[in-house]
């Protein structure tokens, strides 16, 4: 309408958008390795410089990445960059940060390592110990994963849900905030690992025996039928990981041999 007024944020949404784009562009640097353990990052005024904000607003930034463990401020000497077995990965900022610059292979050798320490024994305890409830949570995410086998956003979106719902009905009070803190892990490995309708297709009955197990509270069918899962997921990274590695090799053999051709 003419004359109305467009709402202006208050002071204190802008300066936590602020400090938040600092944070986050100082974070991604840190965990790209821009920034390595042990260097200094520029100065409060250096900073305000870089990314025309005010000194309040970095020292928020600065704040905000020493809770997650990515850096260590003393006055006087300014923000050092801690070494990465201090970073909390579990943080979700430094998850989303570490997802997007590390190398697929090794993201994903990371999480696989975490889900089959995990999930086997979440869904044995889920079979003992789920409620109704929580087995209609589960039920209702795989059957969005069936109705969205040709929709891949659809289907990781359901995926994951399956996932943590599972891990929500295991009856152990610590282990879904840990499924809650993954949950960003999940995502990022399944856009990767389901990407093609074939591999959703196999998968899919893999889901619905982990499903039938826990409905038939058979703990052991549950745990074996995750790892089945896992493994398969396992088998597509490889794959994955030695399609890449021949894909560079071609492009390797390629460029040699336009080098010898040119020199001819």
């Amino acid at each position: 309408m003419a004359g109305t007024r467009r709402k202006q944020p208050d002071k204190g949404t802008l300066r936590k958008s602020l400090y938040n784009k600092v944070a986050h562009d100082l974070g991604q640097r840190i965990v790209r390795g821009e920034y390595k353990p042990g260097a200094l990052l520029p100065n409060e005024a250096e900073c305000g410089q870089i990314y025309k904000v005010s000194r309040t607003a970095v020292r928020e930034a600065v704040k905000m990445l020493s809770a997650k463990g990515l850096i260590q401020s003393r006055p006087k000497i300014g923000s050092r960059v801690e070494p990465r077995s201090s970073w909390n990965l579990l943080d979700r900022d430094v998850i989303g940060w570490y997802c997007v610059t590390v190398d697929f292979q090794s993201f994903a050798h990371d999480v696989q390592q975490i889900r089959f320490m995990i999930e086997p024994e979440a869904a044995a305890l889920a079979a003992l110990n789920r409620t109704p409830l929580q087995l209609t949570e589960i039920d209702e995410a795989y059957q969005a994963m069936a109705e969205g086998v040709d929709d891949e956003a659809a289907w990781n979106a359901a995926d994951v849900k399956f996932h943590l719902a599972i891990l929500n009905a295991s009856g152990n009070g610590f282990i879904p905030p840990f499924g809650r803190v993954i949950e960003s892990l999940l995502a990022n490995l399944f856009s990767v690992t389901v990407a093609h309708l074939r591999n959703r297709l196999k998968v899919l009955p893999m889901h619905e025996a982990i499903l039938v197990a826990i409905r038939a509270r058979k703990p052991e069918l549950a745990r074996t039928a995750v790892r089945r899962l896992l493994t398969g997921t396992q088998k597509t990274i490889d794959q994955g990981g030695k399609l890449k590695a021949a894909a560079l090799e071609a492009k390797s053999r390629q460029r040699k041999s336009a080098k010898i051709s040119a020199k001819g």
